[in-house]
Protein backbone atom coordinates (compact mmCIF):
# COMPACT_ATOMS: atom_id res chain seq x y z
CA UNK A 1 0.00 0.00 0.00
CA UNK A 2 2.00 2.95 -1.17
CA UNK A 3 1.02 6.37 -2.44
CA UNK A 4 -2.70 5.74 -2.29
CA UNK A 5 -2.74 6.24 1.48
CA UNK A 6 -2.31 9.94 0.82
CA UNK A 7 -5.65 9.98 -0.96
CA UNK A 8 -7.29 8.32 1.99
CA UNK A 9 -5.97 11.01 4.31
CA UNK A 10 -6.78 13.87 1.99
CA UNK A 11 -10.09 12.74 0.86
CA UNK A 12 -11.46 10.43 3.34
CA UNK A 13 29.23 -8.81 30.31
CA UNK A 14 28.79 -11.41 32.89
CA UNK A 15 25.77 -9.86 34.49
CA UNK A 16 22.45 -11.66 34.47
CA UNK A 17 19.38 -9.53 33.82
CA UNK A 18 15.82 -10.60 34.60
CA UNK A 19 13.96 -12.15 31.68
CA UNK A 20 11.65 -9.82 29.77
CA UNK A 21 8.51 -10.78 27.83
CA UNK A 22 8.70 -10.37 24.07
CA UNK A 23 6.93 -11.45 20.92
CA UNK A 24 7.92 -14.83 19.54
CA UNK A 25 10.91 -14.66 17.19
CA UNK A 26 11.72 -16.93 14.23
CA UNK A 27 14.73 -19.19 14.58
CA UNK A 28 17.16 -20.95 12.27
CA UNK A 29 17.99 -24.69 12.35
CA UNK A 30 20.61 -24.04 15.06
CA UNK A 31 17.94 -22.45 17.24
CA UNK A 32 19.30 -18.92 16.84
CA UNK A 33 16.89 -15.98 16.80
CA UNK A 34 17.00 -14.54 13.29
CA UNK A 35 16.28 -11.14 11.80
CA UNK A 36 15.28 -11.05 8.13
CA UNK A 37 16.07 -8.02 6.00
CA UNK A 38 15.64 -7.52 2.28
CA UNK A 39 13.31 -6.35 -0.46
CA UNK A 40 10.17 -7.10 -2.43
CA UNK A 41 11.00 -8.77 -5.74
CA UNK A 42 9.23 -7.10 -7.44
CA UNK A 43 6.41 -4.92 -8.74
CA UNK A 44 7.30 -6.10 -12.23
CA UNK A 45 5.08 -9.10 -11.43
CA UNK A 46 2.17 -6.74 -12.10
CA UNK A 47 3.30 -6.22 -15.69
CA UNK A 48 2.44 -8.32 -18.71
CA UNK A 49 5.71 -7.37 -20.40
CA UNK A 50 7.44 -9.49 -17.74
CA UNK A 51 5.11 -12.46 -18.06
CA UNK A 52 3.70 -11.65 -14.59
CA UNK A 53 7.02 -12.48 -12.91
CA UNK A 54 9.67 -10.29 -11.28
CA UNK A 55 12.29 -11.05 -13.94
CA UNK A 56 12.27 -11.58 -17.69
CA UNK A 57 14.87 -14.33 -17.46
CA UNK A 58 16.63 -16.56 -14.96
CA UNK A 59 19.87 -14.76 -15.82
CA UNK A 60 18.33 -11.43 -14.77
CA UNK A 61 17.20 -13.02 -11.50
CA UNK A 62 20.71 -14.36 -10.86
CA UNK A 63 22.28 -10.96 -11.49
CA UNK A 64 19.76 -9.27 -9.19
CA UNK A 65 20.26 -11.80 -6.40
CA UNK A 66 24.02 -11.42 -6.51
CA UNK A 67 23.87 -7.65 -6.60
CA UNK A 68 21.35 -7.46 -3.76
CA UNK A 69 23.44 -9.79 -1.58
CA UNK A 70 26.67 -7.88 -2.18
CA UNK A 71 25.32 -4.31 -2.04
CA UNK A 72 22.90 -4.61 0.89
CA UNK A 73 23.56 -7.84 2.77
CA UNK A 74 19.92 -8.84 2.27
CA UNK A 75 19.07 -12.28 3.63
CA UNK A 76 15.38 -12.42 2.64
CA UNK A 77 13.02 -11.43 -0.15
CA UNK A 78 9.27 -11.35 -0.64
CA UNK A 79 8.84 -12.93 -4.07
CA UNK A 80 5.67 -11.85 -5.89
CA UNK A 81 3.60 -14.24 -7.99
CA UNK A 82 0.27 -13.65 -9.73
CA UNK A 83 -2.96 -15.67 -9.56
CA UNK A 84 -3.44 -14.87 -13.24
CA UNK A 85 0.00 -16.28 -13.99
CA UNK A 86 -0.67 -19.51 -12.11
CA UNK A 87 -4.21 -20.10 -13.40
CA UNK A 88 -4.85 -18.30 -16.70
CA UNK A 89 -7.96 -20.44 -17.33
CA UNK A 90 -10.40 -22.06 -14.93
CA UNK A 91 -9.32 -25.54 -15.95
CA UNK A 92 -5.57 -24.95 -16.34
CA UNK A 93 -2.58 -24.54 -14.05
CA UNK A 94 0.34 -23.05 -15.96
CA UNK A 95 3.19 -25.25 -14.79
CA UNK A 96 5.58 -23.49 -17.16
CA UNK A 97 4.90 -20.24 -15.28
CA UNK A 98 5.57 -22.00 -11.97
CA UNK A 99 8.79 -23.49 -13.33
CA UNK A 100 10.01 -20.04 -14.40
CA UNK A 101 9.15 -18.69 -10.95
CA UNK A 102 10.97 -21.56 -9.25
CA UNK A 103 14.06 -21.02 -11.39
CA UNK A 104 14.11 -17.34 -10.40
CA UNK A 105 13.61 -18.16 -6.72
CA UNK A 106 16.53 -20.59 -6.77
CA UNK A 107 18.87 -17.77 -7.76
CA UNK A 108 18.17 -16.23 -4.36
CA UNK A 109 18.11 -19.34 -2.20
CA UNK A 110 21.41 -20.50 -3.72
CA UNK A 111 22.94 -17.29 -2.36
CA UNK A 112 21.68 -17.76 1.18
CA UNK A 113 18.61 -15.53 0.75
CA UNK A 114 15.39 -16.87 2.26
CA UNK A 115 12.15 -16.43 0.32
CA UNK A 116 8.56 -15.67 1.22
CA UNK A 117 6.03 -16.42 -1.52
CA UNK A 118 3.58 -13.53 -1.93
CA UNK A 119 0.32 -13.89 -3.85
CA UNK A 120 0.07 -10.30 -4.98
CA UNK A 121 -3.01 -8.31 -5.90
CA UNK A 122 -3.92 -4.62 -6.08
CA UNK A 123 -7.46 -3.49 -6.87
CA UNK A 124 -8.19 -7.20 -7.39
CA UNK A 125 -7.66 -7.48 -11.18
CA UNK A 126 -6.38 -5.63 -14.23
CA UNK A 127 -9.39 -7.01 -16.12
CA UNK A 128 -11.78 -4.74 -14.22
CA UNK A 129 -10.31 -1.68 -15.95
CA UNK A 130 -11.04 -0.13 -19.35
CA UNK A 131 -8.27 0.36 -21.93
CA UNK A 132 -8.38 4.14 -21.46
CA UNK A 133 -8.63 4.09 -17.66
CA UNK A 134 -6.37 6.23 -15.52
CA UNK A 135 -5.68 3.19 -13.36
CA UNK A 136 -5.09 -0.53 -13.49
CA UNK A 137 -4.97 -3.50 -11.13
CA UNK A 138 -3.37 -6.91 -10.88
CA UNK A 139 -4.17 -10.33 -9.49
CA UNK A 140 -7.31 -12.17 -10.59
CA UNK A 141 -7.39 -13.64 -14.13
CA UNK A 142 -9.80 -12.58 -16.86
CA UNK A 143 -12.00 -15.67 -16.55
CA UNK A 144 -12.86 -14.70 -12.97
CA UNK A 145 -14.07 -11.27 -14.04
CA UNK A 146 -15.91 -12.65 -17.09
CA UNK A 147 -17.92 -14.99 -14.82
CA UNK A 148 -19.63 -12.01 -13.17
CA UNK A 149 -21.46 -8.95 -14.41
CA UNK A 150 -19.63 -6.04 -12.82
CA UNK A 151 -20.45 -2.39 -13.53
CA UNK A 152 -18.18 -0.33 -15.73
CA UNK A 153 -15.26 0.81 -13.63
CA UNK A 154 -14.99 4.41 -12.50
CA UNK A 155 -13.03 5.87 -9.61
CA UNK A 156 -14.78 9.24 -9.78
CA UNK A 157 -12.68 12.18 -8.64
CA UNK A 158 -9.61 10.17 -7.67
CA UNK A 159 -6.19 11.61 -7.04
CA UNK A 160 -4.39 8.31 -6.49
CA UNK A 161 -5.00 4.71 -7.40
CA UNK A 162 -5.91 3.37 -3.97
CA UNK A 163 -9.11 5.36 -3.84
CA UNK A 164 -10.53 2.75 -6.20
CA UNK A 165 -10.90 0.51 -3.15
CA UNK A 166 -13.38 2.99 -1.71
CA UNK A 167 -15.15 4.45 -4.74
CA UNK A 168 -14.86 2.13 -7.74
CA UNK A 169 -18.00 -0.04 -7.78
CA UNK A 170 -16.43 -2.65 -10.07
CA UNK A 171 -13.41 -3.13 -7.80
CA UNK A 172 -15.52 -3.17 -4.65
CA UNK A 173 -18.07 -5.60 -6.04
CA UNK A 174 -15.43 -8.05 -7.25
CA UNK A 175 -13.62 -7.99 -3.93
CA UNK A 176 -16.92 -8.39 -2.07
CA UNK A 177 -17.70 -11.48 -4.15
CA UNK A 178 -14.30 -13.02 -3.43
CA UNK A 179 -14.80 -12.99 0.32
CA UNK A 180 -18.27 -14.50 -0.09
CA UNK A 181 -17.09 -17.13 -2.57
CA UNK A 182 -19.58 -16.13 -5.24
CA UNK A 183 -19.39 -18.47 -8.26
CA UNK A 184 -16.90 -20.54 -6.26
CA UNK A 185 -14.20 -17.93 -6.83
CA UNK A 186 -12.49 -18.40 -3.47
CA UNK A 187 -12.63 -22.17 -3.90
CA UNK A 188 -10.84 -21.80 -7.23
CA UNK A 189 -8.24 -19.54 -5.66
CA UNK A 190 -7.48 -22.13 -3.01
CA UNK A 191 -7.32 -24.92 -5.58
CA UNK A 192 -4.71 -23.13 -7.67
CA UNK A 193 -2.74 -22.19 -4.54
CA UNK A 194 -2.58 -25.84 -3.55
CA UNK A 195 -1.32 -26.81 -7.01
CA UNK A 196 1.29 -24.05 -6.95
CA UNK A 197 2.57 -24.92 -3.49
CA UNK A 198 2.82 -28.63 -4.33
CA UNK A 199 4.78 -27.67 -7.44
CA UNK A 200 7.14 -25.39 -5.50
CA UNK A 201 7.58 -27.95 -2.72
CA UNK A 202 9.06 -30.39 -5.21
CA UNK A 203 11.34 -27.90 -6.95
CA UNK A 204 12.72 -25.57 -4.28
CA UNK A 205 15.00 -25.88 -1.28
CA UNK A 206 12.23 -25.96 1.29
CA UNK A 207 14.62 -25.13 4.13
CA UNK A 208 15.09 -21.69 2.55
CA UNK A 209 11.37 -20.95 2.19
CA UNK A 210 9.93 -18.67 4.85
CA UNK A 211 6.25 -19.33 4.19
CA UNK A 212 3.40 -17.80 2.20
CA UNK A 213 1.61 -14.45 2.15
CA UNK A 214 -1.73 -15.63 0.73
CA UNK A 215 -3.26 -12.27 -0.23
CA UNK A 216 -1.51 -8.93 -0.48
CA UNK A 217 -3.21 -6.00 1.29
CA UNK A 218 -6.71 -7.42 1.79
CA UNK A 219 -9.55 -4.90 1.55
CA UNK A 220 -13.19 -5.53 2.23
CA UNK A 221 -15.20 -4.41 -0.80
CA UNK A 222 -18.04 -3.58 1.60
CA UNK A 223 -18.41 -3.87 5.36
CA UNK A 224 -22.22 -4.21 5.38
CA UNK A 225 -22.33 -1.77 8.29
CA UNK A 226 -19.85 -3.76 10.40
CA UNK A 227 -16.55 -2.56 11.82
CA UNK A 228 -13.20 -3.44 10.31
CA UNK A 229 -12.40 -5.78 13.19
CA UNK A 230 -15.74 -7.57 12.76
CA UNK A 231 -15.05 -7.93 9.03
CA UNK A 232 -11.65 -9.42 9.77
CA UNK A 233 -13.09 -12.05 12.10
CA UNK A 234 -16.06 -12.80 9.81
CA UNK A 235 -14.36 -12.97 6.41
CA UNK A 236 -10.60 -12.53 6.50
CA UNK A 237 -9.59 -14.98 9.23
CA UNK A 238 -11.78 -17.80 7.84
CA UNK A 239 -10.03 -17.30 4.49
CA UNK A 240 -6.62 -17.48 6.18
CA UNK A 241 -7.69 -20.65 7.99
CA UNK A 242 -8.75 -22.21 4.70
CA UNK A 243 -5.42 -21.21 3.15
CA UNK A 244 -3.60 -22.63 6.18
CA UNK A 245 -5.25 -25.99 5.49
CA UNK A 246 -4.12 -25.75 1.86
CA UNK A 247 -0.54 -25.12 2.96
CA UNK A 248 -0.68 -28.12 5.27
CA UNK A 249 -2.00 -30.40 2.53
CA UNK A 250 0.62 -29.14 0.07
CA UNK A 251 3.59 -29.99 2.29
CA UNK A 252 4.02 -26.57 3.89
CA UNK A 253 2.74 -27.45 7.38
CA UNK A 254 6.11 -26.51 8.88
CA UNK A 255 6.05 -22.99 7.42
CA UNK A 256 3.94 -20.08 8.73
CA UNK A 257 1.20 -18.21 6.94
CA UNK A 258 1.97 -14.47 6.79
CA UNK A 259 -1.39 -12.95 7.70
CA UNK A 260 -1.93 -9.30 6.81
CA UNK A 261 -4.69 -7.29 8.51
CA UNK A 262 -7.23 -5.07 6.76
CA UNK A 263 -5.22 -2.77 4.55
CA UNK A 264 -6.10 0.45 6.39
CA UNK A 265 -4.65 -0.62 9.73
CA UNK A 266 -1.77 1.53 11.05
CA UNK A 267 -2.08 4.03 8.21
CA UNK A 268 -3.25 7.12 10.07
CA UNK A 269 -6.68 6.55 8.55
CA UNK A 270 -8.08 5.05 11.76
CA UNK A 271 -7.66 1.64 13.34
CA UNK A 272 -9.89 -0.16 10.81
CA UNK A 273 -8.84 -3.63 11.88
CA UNK A 274 -5.56 -5.12 12.98
CA UNK A 275 -6.86 -8.42 14.43
CA UNK A 276 -7.53 -6.74 17.76
CA UNK A 277 -10.60 -8.88 18.50
CA UNK A 278 -9.46 -12.31 17.37
CA UNK A 279 -7.82 -15.09 19.38
CA UNK A 280 -4.01 -15.32 19.44
CA UNK A 281 -2.62 -16.55 16.14
CA UNK A 282 0.22 -18.65 17.52
CA UNK A 283 3.43 -19.68 15.76
CA UNK A 284 1.78 -21.11 12.63
CA UNK A 285 0.98 -17.55 11.59
CA UNK A 286 3.05 -14.36 11.39
CA UNK A 287 1.52 -10.92 11.87
CA UNK A 288 2.32 -9.46 8.46
CA UNK A 289 2.00 -5.68 8.40
CA UNK A 290 2.83 -2.97 5.89
CA UNK A 291 3.79 0.58 6.75
CA UNK A 292 3.65 3.74 4.65
CA UNK A 293 3.60 7.30 5.97
CA UNK A 294 0.28 8.54 4.64
CA UNK A 295 0.61 11.81 6.52
CA UNK A 296 3.86 12.85 4.85
CA UNK A 297 2.50 11.74 1.51
CA UNK A 298 -0.17 14.39 1.92
CA UNK A 299 -0.70 16.97 4.62
CA UNK A 300 2.41 16.82 6.79
CA UNK A 301 5.18 19.06 5.34
CA UNK A 302 7.83 18.14 7.91
CA UNK A 303 10.90 16.06 7.31
CA UNK A 304 11.33 12.70 9.01
CA UNK A 305 13.99 12.50 11.68
CA UNK A 306 15.16 10.77 14.80
CA UNK A 307 12.31 8.68 16.25
CA UNK A 308 9.70 9.68 13.66
CA UNK A 309 8.45 6.11 13.14
CA UNK A 310 8.95 4.63 16.60
CA UNK A 311 5.25 4.75 17.45
CA UNK A 312 4.11 3.16 14.17
CA UNK A 313 6.64 0.33 14.34
CA UNK A 314 5.90 -0.24 18.02
CA UNK A 315 2.23 -0.73 17.21
CA UNK A 316 3.31 -3.60 14.96
CA UNK A 317 5.52 -5.08 17.69
CA UNK A 318 2.78 -4.79 20.28
CA UNK A 319 0.08 -6.27 18.07
CA UNK A 320 2.25 -9.27 17.24
CA UNK A 321 3.02 -9.81 20.92
CA UNK A 322 -0.69 -9.65 21.78
CA UNK A 323 -1.35 -12.23 19.06
CA UNK A 324 1.30 -14.57 20.42
CA UNK A 325 3.39 -14.57 17.28
CA UNK A 326 6.22 -12.77 15.51
CA UNK A 327 5.91 -9.68 13.33
CA UNK A 328 7.07 -9.08 9.78
CA UNK A 329 6.90 -5.72 7.96
CA UNK A 330 6.67 -6.99 4.41
CA UNK A 331 6.27 -3.58 2.76
CA UNK A 332 7.52 -0.12 3.69
CA UNK A 333 9.28 2.74 1.96
CA UNK A 334 8.44 5.79 -0.11
CA UNK A 335 8.61 7.10 -3.66
CA UNK A 336 12.13 7.75 -4.92
CA UNK A 337 11.37 11.43 -5.44
CA UNK A 338 11.13 14.51 -3.27
CA UNK A 339 13.65 15.79 -0.76
CA UNK A 340 12.24 13.91 2.24
CA UNK A 341 12.39 10.28 1.09
CA UNK A 342 16.00 9.41 2.07
CA UNK A 343 15.52 10.21 5.74
CA UNK A 344 11.97 8.85 5.75
CA UNK A 345 13.43 5.47 4.80
CA UNK A 346 16.29 5.92 7.25
CA UNK A 347 13.83 6.65 10.06
CA UNK A 348 11.74 3.61 9.13
CA UNK A 349 14.79 1.40 9.47
CA UNK A 350 15.55 3.03 12.81
CA UNK A 351 12.03 2.13 13.96
CA UNK A 352 12.53 -1.44 12.75
CA UNK A 353 15.79 -1.73 14.70
CA UNK A 354 14.55 -0.54 18.09
CA UNK A 355 11.50 0.71 19.98
CA UNK A 356 13.51 3.76 20.97
CA UNK A 357 14.60 6.94 19.26
CA UNK A 358 18.36 7.29 19.08
CA UNK A 359 18.34 10.04 21.66
CA UNK A 360 16.68 7.68 24.17
CA UNK A 361 18.56 4.44 23.51
CA UNK A 362 21.61 4.75 25.75
CA UNK A 363 19.50 5.83 28.71
CA UNK A 364 16.76 3.24 28.24
CA UNK A 365 18.14 0.35 26.19
CA UNK A 366 16.43 -2.26 28.37
CA UNK A 367 13.22 -1.18 26.63
CA UNK A 368 14.65 -1.48 23.13
CA UNK A 369 12.39 -4.43 22.24
CA UNK A 370 12.70 -6.97 19.42
CA UNK A 371 14.30 -6.12 16.09
CA UNK A 372 11.66 -6.30 13.35
CA UNK A 373 12.17 -8.35 10.21
CA UNK A 374 11.21 -6.60 6.99
CA UNK A 375 11.31 -6.38 3.21
CA UNK A 376 11.35 -2.92 1.66
CA UNK A 377 9.23 -2.05 -1.38
CA UNK A 378 10.93 -2.63 -3.83
CA UNK A 379 13.84 -3.98 -5.95
CA UNK A 380 12.95 -3.59 -9.65
CA UNK A 381 15.92 -4.06 -11.96
CA UNK A 382 13.91 -2.65 -14.87
CA UNK A 383 13.01 0.62 -13.12
CA UNK A 384 12.65 3.41 -15.67
CA UNK A 385 13.16 1.00 -18.57
CA UNK A 386 9.74 -0.60 -18.91
CA UNK A 387 7.51 -0.93 -21.97
CA UNK A 388 4.10 -1.84 -20.57
CA UNK A 389 0.86 -1.22 -22.52
CA UNK A 390 -1.42 -0.05 -19.71
CA UNK A 391 -4.58 -2.17 -19.70
CA UNK A 392 -3.43 -3.57 -23.04
CA UNK A 393 -3.65 -0.16 -24.69
CA UNK A 394 -0.85 0.31 -27.28
CA UNK A 395 -1.40 4.07 -27.05
CA UNK A 396 -0.59 4.12 -23.32
CA UNK A 397 2.90 2.62 -23.08
CA UNK A 398 4.30 2.98 -19.57
CA UNK A 399 8.09 3.41 -19.40
CA UNK A 400 8.97 5.51 -16.37
CA UNK A 401 9.41 4.45 -12.77
CA UNK A 402 7.64 1.21 -11.88
CA UNK A 403 5.40 1.45 -15.00
CA UNK A 404 2.37 0.86 -12.79
CA UNK A 405 -0.13 3.53 -11.71
CA UNK A 406 2.54 6.22 -11.66
CA UNK A 407 4.63 4.66 -8.89
CA UNK A 408 8.41 4.94 -8.57
CA UNK A 409 9.62 3.03 -5.51
CA UNK A 410 12.52 0.89 -6.67
CA UNK A 411 15.68 1.47 -4.65
CA UNK A 412 17.76 0.36 -7.64
CA UNK A 413 17.79 1.64 -11.23
CA UNK A 414 20.26 1.10 -14.06
CA UNK A 415 22.31 -1.15 -11.81
CA UNK A 416 22.93 1.45 -9.10
CA UNK A 417 21.37 2.17 -5.72
CA UNK A 418 19.34 5.37 -5.70
CA UNK A 419 19.58 6.06 -1.98
CA UNK A 420 22.73 6.43 0.08
CA UNK A 421 24.01 2.86 0.39
CA UNK A 422 24.36 3.42 4.14
CA UNK A 423 20.56 3.46 4.46
CA UNK A 424 20.20 0.07 2.77
CA UNK A 425 23.40 -1.81 3.66
CA UNK A 426 23.02 -1.94 7.42
CA UNK A 427 24.51 -3.54 10.48
CA UNK A 428 21.84 -5.88 11.83
CA UNK A 429 21.80 -9.04 13.98
CA UNK A 430 21.03 -11.70 11.40
CA UNK A 431 21.36 -14.60 13.87
CA UNK A 432 21.50 -14.31 17.66
CA UNK A 433 22.57 -17.28 19.78
CA UNK A 434 20.01 -16.63 22.47
CA UNK A 435 17.65 -13.66 22.56
CA UNK A 436 18.16 -10.02 21.64
CA UNK A 437 17.83 -7.64 24.58
CA UNK A 438 18.68 -4.40 22.77
CA UNK A 439 19.98 -3.27 19.40
CA UNK A 440 20.51 0.09 17.70
CA UNK A 441 22.50 1.31 14.73
CA UNK A 442 23.83 4.70 13.68
CA UNK A 443 24.06 4.58 9.89
CA UNK A 444 24.99 8.27 9.34
CA UNK A 445 23.15 8.13 6.00
CA UNK A 446 22.90 11.38 4.09
CA UNK A 447 19.58 13.10 3.44
CA UNK A 448 20.01 13.23 -0.35
CA UNK A 449 20.02 10.67 -3.12
CA UNK A 450 22.93 8.37 -4.04
CA UNK A 451 25.05 9.61 -1.14
CA UNK A 452 24.52 13.35 -1.59
CA UNK A 453 23.38 15.72 1.15
CA UNK A 454 24.13 16.29 4.80
CA UNK A 455 24.81 13.93 7.68
CA UNK A 456 23.41 14.02 11.18
CA UNK A 457 23.91 11.54 14.01
CA UNK A 458 20.72 10.26 15.66
CA UNK A 459 22.09 7.63 18.05
CA UNK A 460 23.75 9.99 20.52
CA UNK A 461 25.85 8.82 23.47
CA UNK A 462 25.32 10.65 26.79
CA UNK A 463 28.17 12.65 28.27
CA UNK A 464 28.40 10.26 31.22
CA UNK A 465 30.05 7.78 28.78
CA UNK A 466 32.90 9.95 27.45
CA UNK A 467 35.14 7.14 26.18
CA UNK A 468 32.33 5.56 24.13
CA UNK A 469 31.17 8.98 22.93
CA UNK A 470 34.67 9.82 21.74
CA UNK A 471 35.13 6.46 20.01
CA UNK A 472 31.89 6.65 18.01
CA UNK A 473 31.83 10.40 17.27
CA UNK A 474 31.10 11.07 13.58
CA UNK A 475 31.34 7.33 12.88
CA UNK A 476 28.91 4.59 11.95
CA UNK A 477 28.39 2.19 14.83
CA UNK A 478 25.98 -0.29 16.33
CA UNK A 479 25.43 -1.88 19.71
CA UNK A 480 23.93 -5.30 20.43
CA UNK A 481 23.01 -6.75 23.81
CA UNK A 482 21.94 -10.39 23.89
CA UNK A 483 21.19 -13.07 26.45
CA UNK A 484 22.51 -16.63 26.51
CA UNK A 485 19.87 -19.37 26.13
CA UNK A 486 19.29 -21.99 28.80
CA UNK A 487 20.99 -24.59 26.59
CA UNK A 488 24.07 -23.76 24.46
CA UNK A 489 23.29 -23.64 20.74
CA UNK A 490 26.76 -24.40 19.40
CA UNK A 491 26.66 -21.54 16.89
CA UNK A 492 27.87 -17.93 17.14
CA UNK A 493 25.88 -14.74 17.08
CA UNK A 494 26.14 -13.10 13.65
CA UNK A 495 25.68 -9.53 12.45
CA UNK A 496 25.74 -8.46 8.83
CA UNK A 497 28.74 -6.15 8.42
CA UNK A 498 28.05 -3.31 5.95
CA UNK A 499 30.38 -2.77 3.05
CA UNK A 500 31.44 0.57 4.56
CA UNK A 501 33.01 -1.28 7.53
CA UNK A 502 36.45 -2.49 6.33
CA UNK A 503 37.59 -5.60 8.19
CA UNK A 504 40.98 -4.07 8.98
CA UNK A 505 39.43 -0.91 10.42
CA UNK A 506 36.38 -2.29 12.22
CA UNK A 507 36.56 -2.01 16.00
CA UNK A 508 34.64 -4.35 18.31
CA UNK A 509 34.42 -3.68 22.04
CA UNK A 510 32.71 -6.49 23.93
CA UNK A 511 32.68 -8.58 27.08
CA UNK A 512 34.10 -11.24 24.72
CA UNK A 513 37.21 -9.12 24.15
CA UNK A 514 38.41 -6.14 22.13
CA UNK A 515 39.45 -6.13 18.49
CA UNK A 516 40.80 -3.30 16.32
CA UNK A 517 40.68 -5.10 13.01
CA UNK A 518 38.85 -8.37 12.57
CA UNK A 519 40.63 -11.74 12.35
CA UNK A 520 39.32 -14.82 10.56
CA UNK A 521 39.00 -16.85 13.75
CA UNK A 522 38.48 -16.49 17.47
CA UNK A 523 35.60 -15.28 19.64
CA UNK A 524 35.37 -12.09 17.54
CA UNK A 525 35.91 -12.81 13.85
CA UNK A 526 34.81 -11.97 10.32
CA UNK A 527 33.58 -14.30 7.58
CA UNK A 528 32.00 -13.99 4.13
CA UNK A 529 28.22 -14.11 3.94
CA UNK A 530 26.83 -17.34 2.49
CA UNK A 531 26.63 -17.12 -1.28
CA UNK A 532 28.52 -13.81 -1.39
CA UNK A 533 31.93 -12.75 -2.66
CA UNK A 534 32.48 -9.48 -0.79
CA UNK A 535 29.62 -9.19 1.71
CA UNK A 536 30.73 -10.10 5.23
CA UNK A 537 29.37 -11.03 8.64
CA UNK A 538 30.70 -10.46 12.12
CA UNK A 539 30.86 -13.60 14.29
CA UNK A 540 30.62 -13.33 18.08
CA UNK A 541 31.24 -16.67 19.80
CA UNK A 542 30.34 -16.77 23.50
CA UNK A 543 30.98 -20.50 23.93
CA UNK A 544 31.25 -21.55 27.56
CA UNK A 545 29.07 -18.76 28.91
CA UNK A 546 26.62 -19.45 31.71
CA UNK A 547 22.92 -19.84 30.84
CA UNK A 548 21.20 -16.47 31.01
CA UNK A 549 24.44 -14.49 30.86
CA UNK A 550 24.17 -11.18 29.02
CA UNK A 551 26.70 -10.15 26.38
CA UNK A 552 27.31 -6.81 24.71
CA UNK A 553 29.16 -5.75 21.57
CA UNK A 554 29.89 -2.26 20.30
CA UNK A 555 30.81 -2.35 16.59
CA UNK A 556 32.47 0.78 15.15
CA UNK A 557 33.53 1.76 11.63
CA UNK A 558 36.93 3.37 12.25
CA UNK A 559 37.92 3.57 8.59
CA UNK A 560 39.08 7.17 9.05
CA UNK A 561 42.04 6.23 11.29
CA UNK A 562 44.98 3.85 11.00
CA UNK A 563 44.47 2.58 14.53
CA UNK A 564 42.61 3.30 17.73
CA UNK A 565 44.82 3.66 20.83
CA UNK A 566 44.58 0.66 23.18
CA UNK A 567 43.87 2.98 26.11
CA UNK A 568 40.78 4.28 24.28
CA UNK A 569 39.49 0.74 23.75
CA UNK A 570 40.15 -0.22 27.36
CA UNK A 571 38.28 2.83 28.64
CA UNK A 572 35.39 2.20 26.24
CA UNK A 573 35.13 -1.42 27.36
CA UNK A 574 35.03 -0.42 31.03
CA UNK A 575 32.21 2.03 30.30
CA UNK A 576 30.32 -0.46 28.11
CA UNK A 577 30.34 -3.23 30.72
CA UNK A 578 29.38 -0.77 33.43
CA UNK A 579 26.53 0.50 31.25
CA UNK A 580 25.01 -2.97 30.91
CA UNK A 581 25.60 -3.83 34.56
CA UNK A 582 23.75 -0.67 35.59
CA UNK A 583 20.44 -1.60 33.97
Amino acid sequence: MRAFLSALLLLTVGVVLPAQPAAAAPTDPAGREIVLRGFNVSGSTKLYENGLLPFRSTADAAAAAGQMRELTGANAIRFLISWEGVQPARDRIDTAYLDRAAAQIRQFTDRGIRVMIDYHQDLYSAHLFDPDSWYTGDGAPKWVIDAANYPDESCGICVLWGQNMLTNAAVRSAMYDFWRNRNGVQDAYLEQARAALVHFRARLDHSMMLGVDPFNEPFDGGLDGASGTTWESTWLMPFYQRFRAVMDAAGWADRPLYAGPLVFWNTGFGEAGGFSTIAPLGPRYVFNSHYYDGARMTLDPTAAGNGTYSAAMNRIRDRAAALGTSAFVSEFGNAMSGSRTPWMVRAMYQGLDSRLAGSAFWNGAAGSGPVLSSTQWQWDVYSGRHHEPMNGNPDKIQTTGDAWNGEDHSVIANGALRLDRRVLDRLYPSAVAGSTVAFAYEDLARDGYAGAGRQQAWLTVPSRLPAIAGLVARRQYGVLVWREPSTPLGAPTELHLPGSFPSARTVVVSDLGVRAGLPASGPIAVATEQGATTARRLLLDAAGSAPGAVHVALVVNAADVASVPPATLTAARTELLGWVAGW
